[in-house]
């Protein structure tokens, strides 16, 4: 069973707003002392020590990393707005996501620059060296992420994002639509929609947003790089365990 979750962006200065590592506590196999008999304080040191761990420990684990990274990251707010769970991409070291962005449309006031605008977008995030990464693709059809342009939308937003998680929350597929204009005609110009793509792959990736104004994750986008919170929020997204961490 699949849920889509559906982020938008808002309008703030011509711009619309709308890889992974499990943590497990490791296991020390421990020498019992011959002289400690079945059943002693020995074997139940021994005991917890060889135990496999399962997803509570993880779940511990996450939540103690949470709360050492509060200061540094939003990710806190991004908890609250999903009920306490985390949604993120599997590990995709070796094998990166294929990202398809539509290379033409009928749309009035294309130029073939706004794609690749989206591709440096792209790049960009790639350069966090995440357990995920992108390759880009000529067929669609061999692309798990789509890019596709659209004139204006009827909401005051300029690009929307869409994924798909599975029931242990990890997205496996996912679409992102770019406005040409915005909600009142405004044709967008290469610097507003190269933070767009920002924003989108940032909810992609499995952000949300931030009431941080100096983010790139904030509702009415104000700069036009990553910040630092950005980048923190996203890394830590990366090592933990994907659903509700209660």
């Amino acid at each position: 069973m699949t849920r889509a979750t559906l982020f938008s962006l808002s309008l703030a200065l011509g711009v619309a707003a709308s890889g992974a590592v499990r943590s497990v506590v490791s296991a020390h196999p421990m020498a019992r002392h011959s002289t400690l008999a079945a059943g002693s304080l020995g074997d139940q040191i021994q005991s917890a020590f060889a135990r496999v761990p399962g997803p509570e420990d993880e779940r511990v684990l996450a939540r103690r990393r949470i709360q050492e990274s509060e200061s540094s990251t939003y990710i806190e707010e991004i908890l609250a707005e999903r009920d306490s769970s985390v949604a993120r991409w599997p590990d995709r070291r070796n094998t990166p996501l294929t990202v398809w962005i539509q290379p033409r449309t009928n749309v009035a006031d294309f130029n073939k620059v706004y794609v690749e605008q989206v591709r440096q977008a792209f790049e960009e995030w790639d350069r966090l060296e995440l357990p995920v990464h992108f390759a880009f693709v000529n067929d669609s059809a061999d692309a798990e992420v789509h890019v596709a342009w659209v004139d204006r939308f009827s909401e005051p937003i300029s690009g929307r994002t869409r994924w798909t998680h599975d029931d242990d929350w990890m997205i496996t597929d996912a679409n992102i639509s770019l406005a040409m204009h915005h909600n009142q005609g405004e044709l967008l110009d290469y610097d507003e929609m190269y933070a767009m793509a920002l924003h989108e792959i940032g909810h992609l990736l499995g952000l949300d947003h931030t009431q941080d104004t100096l983010s790139i994750m904030a509702p009415t986008v104000r700069v036009r790089e990553l910040s630092d919170a950005d980048v923190a929020t996203v890394r830590l997204i990366y090592t933990l365990p994907a659903g509700p961490l209660q």
